[in-house]
């Protein structure tokens, strides 16, 4: 898959297109519905399946709450890429496009540029200047320009009816149940970043942990202890080799025990032996969530902590277990 970044990187030969247009933010279970109607359009039509989607968010340009983000860009295009599309244009979203008219987007980007034949997406689609384009214009003026709207309805399954969509993961994320999260997205939900060094309290418990440092504008799961995986990068002598996967007991919060100050997201890997042969220190590893196990609890005193530590290691182990059971990976940690 090739990525182009504005609409000057986009050659002036393309073409035809077949164009999907969002944030995509997560590439969820509803925005691959879209998405593969887009591929196979394409396919049908010898045409190229496009992406468009927006860096950064239009909502920081346009004045609104920006609300944090399931995927970073890099990621966000990988999962793009995984979905089959041909080509993924990452929009700079700046003042100047979010005051484009709903006419003016169409004809600059998808008629200049894209040379468009057919658009895919959703039946809640806004575009142009205060979203004042919808997907009845968009069909009106395909009829001018030639290329055909198809309006894919919102897939549900979220429970009682809900549509799946960024907003509703964001929701159980932030409420710890990354459990139905993963069901909304298809996968399991994570989070990444560098591995920085703490305050070294658990290693003279038995207990050390990654100290991850994630990005601030990426949820994070509620405050808790849950159960689920540490993802390391290829090697640098296998660069395109399988990520290694760990299981992991996953601490968010500030170490109420300790009277912590700083939020953190902290990975103690089981079952590896001896200790010291895990050095993650500098690595940019990922956290993968499977289950909620307890909230965060102040306690008394380092043993009852130590014990409870034991007891999260061996639910975490349990968990785990089934969740392979139940939906094994391969080597590479996909599903």
């Amino acid at each position: 898959m090739q990525r182009w970044t504005g609409l000057d990187a986009i050659p002036d030969d393309v073409g035809p297109c077949v164009v999907s247009i969002g944030v995509f933010d997560g590439v969820h279970r509803g925005h691959r519905s879209i998405l593969k109607r887009a591929v196979d359009a394409a396919k049908e039509r010898d045409a190229l399946s496009v992406v468009v989607t927006f860096d950064p968010h239009p909502a920081k340009v346009v004045g609104r709450p920006v609300p944090l983000t399931l995927t970073d860009l890099h990621r966000r295009v990988q999962r793009l890429a995984d979905v089959g599309v041909d080509r993924v244009v990452v929009l700079p979203f700046t003042r100047e496009i979010s005051e484009w008219a709903p006419e003016e987007f169409v004809q600059r980007l998808l008629v200049d540029r894209l040379h468009v034949v057919h658009i895919v997406v959703g039946e809640n689609f806004r575009f142009g200047h205060k979203q004042a384009g919808d997907v009845e214009l968009l069909a009106r003026m395909g009829a001018d320009y030639g290329f055909t709207v198809d309006a894919v309805g919102l897939l549900t399954g979220a429970g009682e009816g809900v549509p799946v969509s960024s907003t509703w993961i964001r929701g159980r994320i932030a409420a710890g149940d990354v459990a139905a999260a993963a069901q909304g997205l298809g996968y399991l939900y994570s989070v990444s970043g560098p591995v920085v060094r703490g305050n070294g309290r658990g290693k003279p418990m038995g207990y050390p942990t990654a100290n991850v440092d994630v990005a601030e504008d990426i949820a994070v799961p509620a405050d808790g202890i849950y159960a689920g995986w540490l993802l390391r990068a290829p090697s640098f002598e296998n660069p395109f080799g399988p990520r290694t996967r760990l299981p992991a007991a996953i601490s968010i919060g500030t170490n109420p025990t300790f009277d912590g100050a700083e939020r953190r997201v902290e990975a103690f890997v089981i079952d590896v032996i001896p200790r010291d042969s895990l050095d993650l220190y500098g690595e940019r590893v990922s956290v993968e969530f499977v289950q909620w196990l307890r909230g965060m609890v102040k306690f008394e005193g380092i043993e009852p902590l130590i014990e409870q530590m034991a007891d999260d290691v061996r639910r975490t182990r349990e968990v785990l277990e089934a969740a392979n059971a139940q939906d094994p990976v391969d080597s590479s940690g996909q599903k």
